[in-house]
């Protein structure tokens, strides 16, 4: 009996396990997943909350007021408190009833298996479970793996219910949105199709005289988040991404009061996610978010913060994951020495939904039991 209380206990709902969840009595079957992502958030400031060399970095903000603006919104006196005051929801509610990876200051890491440690690598590691290395520039061509979401969208209940925004351009490529089968909206791309709602009609008409700080290859998150949730109601999809993109781009600014803002933003953004599935029939006790990011940034040459890459910014292939929802037990931050891998998250993902992804190009398998 001892030995079977054990096993119990070492179950791990990413290898199939949908029993209680043991803190908040949550259980039932994942049905529907939505699939979050913030480009280029540094696992430093999710487990850390903000750094004070940077924000006090005259290089970093714009003059002493927006120096004391970060210190007066996100400054308190131990990490837990400053984590906690930049992302309420991942140190309120995914702590309490999910799973967060990638603390390494308990030798609990998460990396990229790429070589590269920028976005189109980090992305299609992201869908395809294939750090390929051929794909080696933002620039590539669009992907020729069947990625993950285009996989699911083949399987019997999933046709048509599967849909993905990103601010950034290139997600059209990554997710090869001429083959997928599935709506892909990226950065200045109006949503809705030929039927858009009011309110689609509406964000296409901002999206097109929106400010554009980094152009027509990005939009702001905003208009994304909107995008997404508005076809999230409108269309209930069972399989939704989203890529905010604000993250990176400020952070390779080197203006980190926006960096902060944005995640901040994000954070805010991904508990209207959460409390509109957990209130909507269909949709509540059946829908797991699973968050992450593309790559990291440097952190040992705190100058190397708006960087990353293999060539020069060293720790930039470190990064984080975290999870909610029905049947995932609810571990918290882990502090288990462990090593995890971006190509997991594919199947991961696909096993979440009772899946099993196969393709053309090798996959990583899916995060296994955990041992505490």
């Amino acid at each position: 009996m001892q030995k079977l209380i054990w096993l119990l206990a070492g179950c791990f709902v990413l290898h199939g396990c949908t029993g209680n969840n043991t803190k908040d009595g949550n259980a039932g079957k994942i049905e529907n997943l939505i699939l979050i992502t913030t480009d280029g958030f540094r696992w430093q400031e999710l487990f850390k909350g903000m750094d004070s060399l940077i924000a006090s970095d005259s290089r970093f903000n714009q003059g002493r007021s927006d120096s004391a603006r970060i210190f007066n919104r996100y400054w308190a006196g131990s990490e837990t408190e400053r984590r906690k005051k930049l992302l309420p929801f991942f140190w309120e509610t995914i702590v309490q009833n999910g799973q967060i990876y990638g603390n390494r200051a308990y030798d609990n890491k998460v990396d990229v298996a790429n070589p590269y440690s920028f976005s189109y690598p980090g992305y299609n590691e992201i869908f395809t479970g294939y750090p390929d290395t051929a794909i080696n520039t933002n620039g590539y061509m669009a992907n020729p793996h069947v990625t993950v979401l285009e996989f699911i969208n083949q399987q019997e209940g999933f046709k048509n219910k599967v849909a993905a925004f990103g601010a950034w351009g290139a997600f059209d490529r990554i997710l090869n949105k001429e083959r997928c089968g599935f709506p892909v909206v990226s950065a200045f791309n109006p949503t809705g199709g030929e039927a858009p709602t009011a309110n689609e009609k509406l964000i296409n008409a901002m999206l097109k005289d929106s400010y554009k700080p980094f152009n027509e290859g990005e939009c702001l998150d905003v208009f994304t988040h909107y995008e997404a949730l508005e076809y999230l109601k409108e269309k209930k999809p069972r399989v939704l991404f989203i890529g905010y993109g604000e993250t990176d781009e400020w952070a390779h600014a080197g203006r980190y009061k926006d960096y902060l803002d944005a995640a901040k933003q994000v954070d805010a953004w991904i508990k209207e996610i959460w409390d509109y599935v957990q209130s909507t029939p269909g949709y509540r006790d059946k829908t797991a978010l699973f968050i992450t990011t593309d790559h990291g940034r440097g952190d040992l040459n705190k100058d190397q913060w708006t960087s990353h890459g293999s060539r020069g910014v060293p720790d930039s292939h470190e990064m984080w994951m975290a999870m909610v929802g029905p049947g995932i037990p609810a571990k918290g931050e882990l502090k288990t020495a462990m090593q995890l891998y971006q190509q997991q998250t594919a199947q991961t993902v696909a096993n979440l939904l009772g899946l099993h992804y196969q393709a053309d190009h090798p996959v990583a398998e899916a995060i296994k039991e955990i041992k505490e």
